[in-house]
């Protein structure tokens, strides 16, 4: 059942909650939202240990693009509103985007208590090509065209998409529920700012107090699992490869270790006086 709360701009962000236990807060990344992407099955695993909430993020799903216009600071916002709802405080896991727009949260937001990161599209080195340094001004261009074929095209090549398996997508339905939300590209883009030049991450443009686990998969590229041991420097999180897993994740790999890791707060938290 789709649930609504507001967020400080007035925006209604649409919301899930399933299962019992502590607040888990589930944030996706590029073009996903509840019913389009791995959350919605890895909801389903996990609400056997958690309280999940799922959202969709603005422009996707349920949720308008917003009662004013993009920032980051609106998304920040927008997960606090979901957190509001779980009672006030959450555990929080973000893949790709969704992890670096966690990130934000989590340097921001005092209610997130422990934070789960699954490969941040971060370029922190020479193992891939960097993006272009006016990746958002193309994408705002051809969206100001009408082109959101292409703005779909020109994501799915950067993050290495085959041409082939390009083609074959354009021809299934998938591409027809990507194109309503291209328009979220540019967005994501600027969540990710200029930490995709192919330098370290900056050590001092996160500050993540609360316990963090950053992950990756060992048959992801070699850029994707650099980047989340460099996570794991600046954050000074534990990190975490798990074997067999690529950058779409399997929902029965991941879940028991974000039970395992979110499961150490009950267990170490100790007897309340």
């Amino acid at each position: 059942m789709t649930r609504f709360t507001t967020s400080a701009d007035g925006t209604e962000i649409a919301y899930s909650v399933t299962g019992s236990g502590p607040a888990l807060l589930l944030v996706d990344g590029a073009m996903c939202h509840r019913r389009f992407g791995p959350t919605t099955e890895l909801a389903s695993v996990l609400d056997k240990d958690f309280t999940v909430h799922t959202y969709d993020r603005r422009g996707r799903g349920e949720t308008g693009d917003g009662a004013t216009p993009w920032s980051l600071e609106r998304e920040v916002e927008d997960v606090d509103a979901v957190i509001r709802e779980a009672g006030g405080s959450a555990f929080v896991f973000g893949a790709s985007s969704g992890a670096v727009l966690a990130m934000e949260a989590a340097s921001r937001l005092p209610g997130i208590t422990r934070l789960a990161l699954y490969e941040a599209p971060f370029v922190v080195d020479g193992t891939y090509e960097p993006r272009p340094a006016d990746i958002v001004r193309q994408m705002n261009d051809m969206l100001a065209r009408g082109d959101r074929s292409r703005m779909l095209s020109t994501f799915m090549k950067m993050v290495g998409v085959p041409g082939i398996g390009l083609a074959v997508m354009k021809l299934t339905p998938v591409w027809k529920k990507l194109k309503p939300v291209a328009h979220t590209l540019p967005w994501d883009l600027t969540i990710l700012g200029d930490d995709g030049r192919g330098t370290p991450l900056p050590a001092n443009r996160w500050k993540v107090e609360v316990p963090t686990l950053a992950m990756d998969g060992g048959k992801s590229p070699e850029y994707l699992r650099n980047a989340m041991r460099n996570v794991a420097e600046v954050l000074g999180a534990d990190h975490r490869t798990l074997p067999g897993q690529t950058h779409l994740y399997k929902s029965s790999v991941m879940a028991p270790e974000l039970v395992e890791f979110f499961s150490r707060a009950q267990r170490t938290a100790g007897p309340i006086a």
